[in-house]
């Protein structure tokens, strides 16, 4: 066959040598199919593809398991020809593999996405995920958080800067600002090791305490999947940092029978009101403080005598209102919907340390906490001879399921118990009361209950 002319288009039919002027001079026939190849006589599979639009670029074509398979080089004006013919050559040895080059691109594209998308999950920082915490997170059996530890979270994670509300000067950072700048998957014994050691110079308790609470976030991200790979959960719990905490020894503070008239005498003594009957309504009912602070006159039932109070492990709990308690919040005047009301933003106390603290001092009692008022109800209502069930059942804990066969009573049932307690602790305290008219009301006739 004759040889074409050197400005003829090259035969598409036919192997020929690529060269530039050929490939110059290759073309697709409007009149023909949208795409043309011209075969390379030195590479098997090479080829050069031209649209009728004019568009050229080497492909390689070969076939696999009796499939064709295809693949594009690229554009003629960017590859080569010896570029090229390299690239055909590698191809036709994958094939010779048995392998396709389709899948091995595929993979490598999805091996691409995975890599990209574990920089991105590993440049997620924890103060971007501890947001999503507070809002999605909660404690184990619970629907929320509580509203105080919710508060907490969020101050141990302040960044701080701000105008105290008390005393001059701004706020400290949270303990565990420093760790919100940290990737989440940097979180690990030694960088949560070296943050504890920092934090623990200020104050080990305050440091345990924020651990505490970002063990619990730890243990939040590992639950999620996409921050599971990212997540070391035992971080938190590694030897290295749990030998340095401080020991968790429980309180055991409590007033002695021989100190209740001495600290009645002083709370009744107190200029605050609220802060004097509200310490005094922790003694004779066990409550926990915030549960009791957070009491409205609406939950007050002085015609039935029952008191309707926040509750840490159901939402709510009632309870007997005994004759002295009843009299003590009758005294107490009406400014709000809160029955412990103070001129705070709440409107309620909030904080009676300070007034406990001048109690206890004119009374010569070291050591007492809020909390500690809570256990001598305890301590005091077994000294009075009610049974274990019912002073747990007042207090909101669960009655035992060996001591009691778990009962709960009803209110009426728990009545004559709690005013057992009341006389004891009012007889202790050398309080003395007549029962005036009306449910109830009673008259103070003798001792400090003014």
């Amino acid at each position: 066959m004759a040889r074409p002319k050197k400005n003829e288009a090259p035969d598409t039919t036919q192997r020929v040598n690529l060269t530039v002027g050929v490939i110059e001079r290759l073309t697709c026939r409007t009149d023909q199919k949208a795409q043309a190849f011209l075969r390379d006589s030195q590479v098997p599979g090479l080829r050069v593809r031209v649209t009728n639009t004019g568009a050229k670029s080497f492909v390689f074509e070969s076939k696999l398991n009796r499939q064709t398979i295809r693949r594009t080089i690229g554009d003629v004006r960017v590859w080569s020809i010896e570029q090229a013919r390299a690239e055909a050559r590698r191809l036709a040895v994958v094939l010779d593999n048995g392998l396709d080059p389709r899948e091995i691109e595929r993979q490598q594209a999805a091996d691409k996405a995975a890599h990209a998308a574990a920089a991105a999950a590993h440049a997620v920082t924890v103060g971007e995920v501890w947001p999503l915490y507070l809002e999605h997170g909660r404690p184990k059996r619970r629907e929320a958080w509580k509203p105080r530890y919710l508060a907490d979270l969020k101050a141990m994670a302040a960044p701080g800067g701000v105008k105290k509300k008390r005393g001059e000067g701004l706020t400290r950072p949270g303990p565990l600002s420093p760790l919100l700048a940290l990737p989440l998957a940097a979180i690990n014994e030694d960088s949560l090791k070296a943050w504890y050691d920092r934090e623990a110079l200020a104050g080990r308790h305050q440091a345990a305490r924020a651990l505490m609470m970002f063990r619990g976030f730890l243990r939040w991200c590992a639950g999620r999947p996409e921050y599971r790979g990212q997540t070391d959960r035992e971080a938190g719990r590694a030897a290295a940092i749990v030998e340095n905490l401080p020991s968790n020894t429980r309180r055991t503070d409590a007033l002695e029978a021989a100190q209740v008239p001495g600290w009645w005498a002083g709370v009744a003594q107190l200029g605050n009101g609220a802060a004097s009957a509200y310490l005094r309504a922790l003694l004779l009912t066990g409550a926990r403080r915030e549960e009791l602070a957070a009491l409205t006159w609406a939950n007050v039932d002085l015609q039935w005598r029952k008191l309707t109070i926040a509750d840490k492990v159901d939402a709510t709990r009632t309870i007997p209102l005994t004759p002295y308690l009843a009299q003590l919040l009758a005294s107490l005047p009406r400014v709000g919907p809160y029955v412990f009301a103070s001129a705070s933003k709440s409107g309620r106390i909030a904080d009676a340390r300070s007034s406990h603290a001048k109690a206890l001092q004119g009374a010569g009692i070291e050591g007492l906490t809020i909390h500690g008022l809570r256990r001598s109800f305890s301590l005091l209502g077994e000294a009075a001879g009610a049974p274990a069930g019912a002073i747990a059942q007042v207090m909101g804990h669960k009655p035992s399921a060996t001591a009691e066969g778990y009962r709960p009573r009803s209110v009426d049932a728990l009545r004559p118990f709690l005013e057992q307690i009341e006389s004891h602790i009012m007889g202790l305290a050398g309080v003395v009361c007549v029962p005036d008219v009306g449910p109830g009301m009673l008259r103070v006739v003798g001792g400090t209950a003014a």
